[in-house]
């Protein structure tokens, strides 16, 4: 396996701690389909699709970014996603870049309002054998608090936002373009996995602001890759400043979409 250098890239200097009155912890209440499929009961949606989870994570997020291809010739590579879950995307780029004999130094930014449980995570990567040794090593040190957490998951770095992206996005700024005090510094955002639940059921994470956000932290070559083609998340994006275009969906999904900044 090639070896991924921590990146170095995603410093805070503050965190809210477990048990904030005004940021408290919450679990997901969990309905499990066939093959072990988590559906968040709250939201009416599972986590992965039950045709194939990994393969359609490679198919939309991957390739819609195209990955790994992009990695090549690259000394750092920053990765930012809304909607962490059970963590799939982030190992699915782990065991991609371990295919590659040089690897740049990857920073994985994350947004998770609801983090799993690490025996909820634990069952839930367990229908992906193929990703097991890199799922140990994530359950190991899953420990996710409200607000910041910054985790090395096979010399990876990631930085998990726990809360409401819409606020906790502010946070984030890009470095040396004079930070506030405790503001999450990264580098300028190669690609975005957009994969919150259903627009129609978490038009949260689909929001016009937040987009523009994200938009604005994205590198001039970036690029994003989503599961939805639905016609006002497009109209959000291309609002906040992508170009987007539909793509062939993943199995039975008739349509994704991708975009790059400008």
């Amino acid at each position: 396996m090639a070896k991924i250098l921590a990146a170095l890239t995603c410093r805070k200097d503050r965190f809210w701690k477990a048990g904030t009155p005004d940021m408290p912890t919450k679990a997901p209440e969990l309905e499990w389909l066939d093959s072990d499929v988590p559906r968040a009961e709250g939201f009416g949606d599972t986590y992965f699709s039950k045709a194939g989870g990994l393969a359609e994570t490679r198919h939309v997020f991957l390739n819609g970014n195209g990955l790994p291809q992009r990695f090549l010739g690259r000394e750092t590579f920053t990765i930012a996603e809304f909607g962490f879950g059970t963590g799939l995307n982030f190992l699915t780029t782990l065991a991609a870049l371990a295919e590659l004999e040089e690897t740049p130094r990857l920073t994985f930014l994350s947004f998770e309002l609801f983090p799993l449980t690490v025996n909820q995570l634990t069952r839930a990567l367990g229908a992906f054998p193929d990703l097991a040794d890199l799922a140990d090593e994530l359950t190991a040190v899953w420990v996710p608090e409200p607000g910041w957490n910054k985790m090395t998951v096979s010399g990876a770095e990631l930085c998990l936002g726990v809360g409401d992206a819409r606020e906790m996005i502010a946070d984030v700024a890009l470095e040396g373009h004079g930070q506030e005090p405790g503001a999450i510094a990264i580098a300028p955002i190669d690609a975005w996995y957009l994969d919150g639940f259903s627009p129609a059921k978490n038009p949260e994470l689909w929001d016009a602001d937040l987009l523009k956000w994200a938009a604005d932290l994205t590198a001039a070559d970036g690029t994003l890759a989503t599961y939805t083609a639905a016609g006002w998340v497009r109209r959000n994006l291309q609002s906040a400043g992508f170009s987007v275009e539909k793509k062939q969906g993943f199995a039975g999904k008739r349509e994704m979409v991708v975009g790059r900044r400008g």
